[in-house]
């Protein structure tokens, strides 16, 4: 795709909830829901292009977190992959602020966050696993920068598109974003019609039937 190409399919994934594009991956037979990330906010919503970033236990090397920041290009969705752990956080109020003034679109991570106040203030789209307030530093060691990530089993790549909303998180690969597009935007369309008609009278079963709902998200054959 061209930079303006991107920028479209960017902007239609943006407008799109969540759960038309899971539905559009389903249907594609692709894996992309991000189970147990959710939103601080069931006003954030996000989608950019992965900015990756895995983190592992301390060995005999101290470790801090976030210095990555520097060259998080604007836009990017930060991936934090921290294998999933709940006790030590990997992201703060200081990558909140520094995220924010980079222009950074929003974050997603494997593990919690902590100074949730913070994102919050600043509107900062923030998504993980929950929170706690104990730091990463000196517990975590960071292990990648711009690597394959695998997050509840859904390979994440540099540049791979990611869509956050209330719902959860969803990573669409590059190659095929314009093509989730295409289906979700039907989905969404076929959806509003099914509801449109049962304001108009119809019954539930017969609008859905009309408008073949139970087939929406079917993998294609």
């Amino acid at each position: 795709m061209t930079t303006e190409q991107e920028a479209a399919v960017l902007s239609r994934l943006r407008g799109l909830p969540t759960a038309a594009i899971s539905d559009a991956l389903d249907r594609e037979g692709i894996p992309g829901a991000l189970a147990g990330i959710t939103p601080l906010s069931n006003d954030f919503r996000v989608a950019g292009p992965a900015f990756t970033v895995r983190y592992a236990p301390m060995d005999t090397t101290s470790g801090t977190v976030g210095d990555f920041l520097d060259d998080v290009p604007p836009g990017s969705v930060i991936v934090i992959d921290n294998d999933g752990r709940s006790d030590v956080t990997v992201w703060g109020g200081i990558m909140t602020e520094v995220a924010s003034v980079r222009r950074v679109a929003g974050t997603v991570i494997n593990g919690v966050c902590r100074d949730v106040a913070t994102s919050l203030a600043h509107r900062y789209p923030l998504f993980s696993r929950g929170r706690f307030m104990r730091t990463g530093k000196d517990r975590v060691r960071l292990v990648s920068v711009g690597e394959q990530l695998a997050v509840s089993g859904v390979d994440i790549h540099p540049g791979t598109i990611v869509c956050a909303d209330a719902d959860g998180a969803v990573a669409v690969p590059y190659t095929v974003a314009e093509r989730i597009a295409e289906v979700a935007e039907r989905i969404e369309q076929v959806e509003n019609q099914i509801v449109a008609a049962v304001r108009a009278g119809s019954g539930l079963r017969e609008a859905r039937e009309m408008f073949g709902y139970h087939r929406l998200q079917r993998r294609r054959s």
